[in-house]
C-alpha cells in the first residue's frame, strides 16, 4: 500500500465550472426538467393505480418504471441543484457513496424492469392463451421483487469493493460521484474491482439486451405469420417499449462510452452531457412515450382532465 494513501472526507467534482450570473439560468432550467421528470411520472403512477382498468401486468410494469424514475431523479438532481448554485463543489465521503449506490441501482433496475416487460409482451404475443396463466399477480410480485432485489445485491457488492480502497486522491472529473474515477483514485491493485464490475455490467446490461433482441426477434416472427390486423395490434402494445428500450440502450451506451477514454482528455460539456443522459432523458421520455402511444393510458388521463376541467370546484 502506498505511503500516500488516506480516506478522504470528501470529494471534489470538478467538472463544474464558473459560469457567474448563468448559473441562475441553468438552475431554473434544470429545475424545470426535474418538476417535470416529477410530474409526468407522477401521473403515470396515480393512474394505473386509480384505475382499475389498468390494474394488469403491463401496466403495474409501467408504474414500477415510473417509480424506479423517480428513484433516480432523487439521487441527482437535489444534489446536482445544489452544486449549480455553489461556489464550492465537494460532497462527503459518505455522500459520495450513497449517490453512486442510487444512481446505479437505478440503471441496473430500469435494465431489468425493460426487460420483465419484453418478457410480458412475449407471452401476451406469442403465448397469448397461456398468458393469464403465467403473468398472475403472483408471477407479477415475485418479477417486481427481483427487478429491486437483483440490482440492490449486485451494485452493492461492486460499491463495498470500492469503499474499502485506500485513495490517493479526492477530485472527481465528473458533475456527479462515479465509481469508475473513485476506483481510478485508488493506491492499490484494483484487479478484483475491474473484474466483479465487467461481471456485473455483462449480467445487468448486455444479458437483458440480448434477452430482449431475443424475444422481439421471436414476436416479429409471429407477427410475420399473421394478420394485417394482429400485426398492428400488436405493434401499438410494443412500440413504447421498443423507443424506451433503444433509448435507454443508447443513453446507458453514451455513460459507458466515458469509461473507454480518459474523460479528463474530453471537453468538459462532451462529457457532462454523455455522462446525463440515461439520469435525464429515459424519466422524461418513459411516461410521455407510454403516455400518448397506449391509447388505455391517454384515455384515463384525458378523462380526468375531462372531469376536471368540467367541474373546477371537484
Amino acid at each position: 500500500m502506498s505511503n500516500n494513501s488516506f480516506t478522504p472526507g470528501y470529494f471534489q467534482l470538478t467538472l463544474f465550472t464558473d459560469s457567474g450570473p448563468l448559473r441562475y439560468l441553468f438552475f431554473c432550467l434544470c429545475l424545470l426538467i426535474y418538476m417535470t421528470i416529477i410530474s409526468a411520472n407522477v401521473v403515470i403512477i396515480l393512474t394505473v393505480c386509480l384505475e382499475t382498468s389498468l390494474h394488469q401486468p403491463m401496466y403495474m410494469f409501467l408504474s414500477f418504471l415510473s417509480l424506479n424514475s423517480l428513484y433516480g431523479s432523487a439521487g441527482f438532481f437535489p444534489r446536482f441543484l445544489m452544486d449549480i448554485l455553489s461556489d464550492t463543489h465537494l460532497i462527503s465521503h459518505a455522500s459520495c457513496f450513497i449517490q453512486i449506490y442510487v444512481i446505479y441501482t437505478y440503471a441496473s433496475c430500469e435494465m431489468t424492469i425493460l426487460s420483465i416487460m419484453a418478457y410480458d409482451r412475449f407471452v401476451a404475443i406469442c403465448q397469448p392463451l397461456h398468458y393469464h396463466s403465467k403473468m398472475t399477480f403472483r408471477m407479477v410480485r415475485r418479477l417486481l421483487i427481483f427487478a429491486v432485489l437483483y440490482p440492490a445485491i449486485t451494485i452493492g457488492f461492486c460499491v463495498y469493493l470500492t469503499v474499502r480502497l485506500p485513495l490517493c486522491g479526492n477530485k472527481l472529473h465528473r458533475i456527479f460521484c462515479s465509481n469508475w474515477p473513485v476506483v481510478r483514485l485508488s493506491c492499490v491493485d484494483t484487479t478484483l474491482n475491474n473484474t466483479v464490475a465487467l461481471l456485473v455490467l455483462i449480467i445487468t446490461t448486455f444479458i437483458p439486451l440480448l434477452f430482449v433482441l431475443y424475444t422481439y426477434l421471436r414476436i416479429l416472427l409471429v407477427c410475420r405469420r399473421s394478420s394485417s390486423e394482429f400485426r398492428g395490434k400488436a405493434l401499438q402494445t410494443c412500440l413504447p417499449h421498443i423507443v424506451t428500450f433503444v433509448t435507454y440502450s443508447f443513453s446507458i451506451f453514451c455513460d459507458l462510452s466515458l469509461t473507454r477514454f480518459e474523460s479528463e482528455k474530453l471537453n468538459p460539456i462532451i462529457t457532462g452531457v454523455l455522462s446525463l443522459e440515461y439520469l435525464i432523458i429515459p424519466p422524461i421520455n418513459n411516461p410521455l412515450v407510454y403516455g400518448l402511444n397506449l391509447p388505455q393510458i391517454k384515455g384515463v388521463i384525458f378523462r380526468f382532465l375531462k372531469i376536471h376541467k368540467m367541474d373546477p370546484g371537484a
